[in-house]
């Protein structure tokens, strides 16, 4: 089976990379295009690769790994990937927060031009809930998948206890308050919640309740 490589055809696809067999490796390389069987040299450059380190918050606490990109991969701030550590065969979902190159902080960069990423684990995020009981306000985590949804208005069971979330609080952003507005977890700083208190049995007195009292039969 011949080697493949994407390349452009000057043929059928002369602006975009497609699929050719390689007849001939090396320098002068000659390939065929799967396309339409055009048969022409090119060159290939095989991207490089770079060991990149990776710092990520989980929690309270912080670690450092290491991941590979290759000259063709570019990321933004605020992108998911995957940090695969070799050694240990742990895999890490990572939310990037910063993009260092050297002195710089970037919004957008090439594999090439990166130093350090930052970034937030979205396995398992601790989403802080503040919930309001009258005069009061307690402070709870909820653990939960990076890509849980939390939404305005809905009904949410935080260590046993019932609340309905009033607002959310997104990192470097606003504070929402639109009903049915969800929001994933990965992106959540902080939510604000009341408490649901349902009325014991008996508490709640009706006229069908009341209808008989006092009369002896």
């Amino acid at each position: 089976m011949n080697d493949e490589v994407e390349v452009v055809c000057p043929s059928c696809s002369p602006k975009m990379s497609v699929l050719h067999d390689v007849l001939k490796s090396g320098q002068n390389m000659v390939v065929q295009c799967q396309e339409c069987g055009n048969v022409h040299p090119t060159k290939f450059e095989k991207p490089k690769t770079f060991n990149i380190k990776v710092i990520i918050s989980k929690g309270d606490k912080s670690f450092t790994q290491m991941t590979k990109m290759t000259s063709e991969e570019d990321v933004n701030i605020d992108d998911e990937i995957i940090v695969d550590d070799g050694e240990s065969d742990e895999v890490f979902p990572v939310l990037i927060t910063s993009i260092e190159s050297g002195d710089k902080r970037l919004e957008k960069a090439n594999a090439a031009e990166i130093s350090t990423i930052w970034g937030r684990a979205i396995d398992e995020v601790a989403v802080k809930i503040a919930i309001h009981r009258g005069k009061s306000t307690e402070a709870l985590i909820k653990r939960v998948p990076g890509g849980y949804e939390f939404i305005i208005g809905k009904e949410e069971i935080v260590d046993k206890t019932k609340v309905r979330i009033k607002k959310i609080k997104i990192r470097d952003s606003s504070l929402e308050s639109s009903t049915g507005m969800a929001v994933e977890a990965k992106f959540i700083k902080r939510i604000f919640a009341e408490e649901i208190v349902r009325p014991n049995w008996g508490e709640g007195k009706t006229a069908w309740s009341m209808k008989g009292k006092g009369r002896s039969w």
